[in-house]
């Protein structure tokens, strides 16, 4: 009787099934060589894209890992069919002998029935930097308020509504990509020499890759002055009108449904309804805002009238300079939004090809739509900073599954791309890249263009030319092999990534580790990289 094979899904539910009786079985005819057991091991002794010479990792399989970005719905498909593959074959899976001896089988860890929403808020740590500079953003706030209502700070009580103004601008800026854009080059541009500590360097990485802690803490902070404001004025409404104070509670209501729209567990279940509702309630506000500060302005409580005289108030309103700066960040995005001719393929029903005109720096993301009012998608470019860039979009939503079944000839694009993580990477001396599925496409740039920063690259994924396209897997083909590592898992199974970018990163001497992965893939790289000494980030909840 054959030794029976292990078949593994996604999801990590494991069968014990004959040899060929399951389609989904993978059948090991050759013993492969551990590529971290080589020595030395940097430069890699693995080779290129091309599964028959990659060598196998004998690093436990991670049980998080997703060989590419499918949905749940897809997972599910898989084990149904291995599932009905088994019964079938009329097996007994209870009684099917195991592998190994009980006593040989390394012990695993319980798996954590954990929802995606608890990887992303929760498992990512209760101090995160985000999360700090939420509290430190809304405790500042809050003593202000304080100090104001216990008469310590009269300036305050008297411009409250001001500091509410003042939130907003800081939150629009966070969120400004033009002003985020100068804010990472400049830092790179700062921080990249080498007698540059590295510890400011990481500081620095951090706070850039967190400032939405700024943005949500400066939103409820927002609101916290408005309402102080608020009733101050229904306080003292012999001295107003009931235009200001209706105008005042339709900007609370507003920022309010804004805030709510933002709660983690609403814009992770409806990602859209968050974005609809934070873009036309932010908008609403702004206009409103804007009859606000005219409304006050004007009016005279002495004669209870509104003066038509507004041109020397408003120049030293100083809540009208800070509208004003707010209005211009809003506004400078959209005006650079055009319809462009695009080109899409896919070569396979799991990822598409997005290519656009014009040649783009590494490190720089950008945006598209179908409908710019309704939705907008970020995506990492892939450029050799020439003649033309790309976009590599995983099919595991409608908008990227209609961009496989019906490809566009045009998309919407803001021309303003926005600067994310991977832009960092020129701030270091030797930077570990980690990718898994189509999460290698924000770090393509980097292997084809001219970078300061000594690059090497972890990509784990499924499937590499079959999945992603030959193109895809020429671009890796054309880095120096010494500093490419390909783990291909449709040939070599699931590896523990997290060990496996462990050691690459000791074996380079890396500063740092930069990861793309799904939450919780990128989190166990993260926690293992620092576990062992070493810098490391990935993408983070609101980033």
């Amino acid at each position: 009787m054959q030794t029976p094979v292990r078949f593994s899904s996604c999801r990590g539910v494991a069968f014990e099934v004959k040899p060929h009786a399951d389609p989904f079985a993978i059948t090991t005819t050759t013993t492969h060589q551990n590529p971290l057991d080589t020595k030395p091991f940097w430069p890699f002794n693995t080779s290129r894209v091309y599964p028959s010479s990659i060598q196998r990792s004998s690093s436990k399989p991670s049980s998080h890992f997703c060989d590419i970005d499918i949905e749940e719905e897809q997972q599910e498909q898989e084990l149904e069919h291995a599932l009905q593959s088994i019964q079938h074959e009329n097996l007994d899976v209870e009684k099917q002998k195991p592998l190994t001896k009980p006593e040989q089988q390394p012990s695993k860890p319980a798996k954590k029935n954990n929802s995606r929403l608890s990887v992303i808020l929760l498992d990512q740590g209760l101090f995160t930097v985000y999360k700090r500079l939420f509290i430190v953003c809304l405790a500042l706030n809050v003593a202000g308020l304080v100090l104001a209502a216990t008469g310590h700070f009269p300036y305050a009580r008297n411009r409250a509504a001001m500091f509410s103004i003042g939130n907003i601008l800081a939150l629009t800026l966070c969120r400004s990509e033009a002003f985020l854009r100068v804010l990472f080059w400049l830092s790179v541009k700062t921080l990249r020499r080498s007698w540059v500590p590295l510890f400011l360097k990481t500081g620095t990485t951090s706070f850039l890759q967190s400032v939405g802690g700024i943005h949500s803490g400066c939103g409820v902070s927002s609101i916290a002055w408005l309402v102080y404001a608020l009733v101050l004025t229904l306080k003292d409404r012999d001295n107003t009108s009931p235009e200001i104070i209706g105008v005042s509670s339709a900007i609370l209501g507003l920022l309010c449904l804004s805030s709510l729209a933002a709660f983690p567990l609403v814009r992770h279940l409806h990602h859209n309804v968050f974005e609809r509702t934070h873009r036309f309630a932010g908008w609403a506000a702004l206009c409103l805002l804007w009859a606000f500060i005219m409304l006050t302005i004007s009016y005279d409580p002495k004669t209870k009238s509104y003066s038509n005289e507004l041109g020397s108030r408003l120049v030293q309103s100083q809540e009208f300079w800070l509208t004003m700066i707010i209005t211009i960040l809003i506004i400078l995005p959209w005006l650079t939004v055009r319809r462009v001719a695009v080109k899409v393929s896919s070569a396979s029903g799991h990822a598409s090809m997005i290519k656009f005109e014009g040649g783009i720096k590494a490190g720089i993301l950008g945006r598209i739509s179908p409908s710019p009012l309704s939705e907008w998608h970020a995506f990492g470019i892939i450029s050799d900073g020439k003649k033309e860039h790309m976009m590599l979009a995983g099919a595991v939503g409608d908008f990227t599954k209609s961009l496989v079944t019906n490809p566009p000839t045009h998309l919407w694009v803001r021309q303003v791309h926005f600067a994310g993580l991977p832009y960092l990477v020129n701030m270091y001396g030797r930077v570990l890249l980690v990718a898994t599925g189509s999460g290698i496409c924000v770090f393509l740039s980097f292997l084809l263009q001219p970078c300061e920063a000594d690059v090497c690259l972890l990509w784990v994924a499924k499937g590499i030319e079959e999945n992603f396209g030959k193109e895809i897997k020429d671009m890796v083909n054309g880095y120096p092999k010494e500093k490419v590592i390909v783990h291909d898992t449709a040939v070599l199974g699931r590896p523990n990534v997290s060990e496996l970018s462990v050691a690459a990163a000791k074996n380079l001497g890396a500063e740092v580790v930069i990861v793309t992965s799904n939450p919780e893939g990128s989190r166990d790289v993260v926690n293992a990289c620092k576990d062992a000494g070493i810098a490391a980030f990935g993408p983070i909840w609101d980033s």
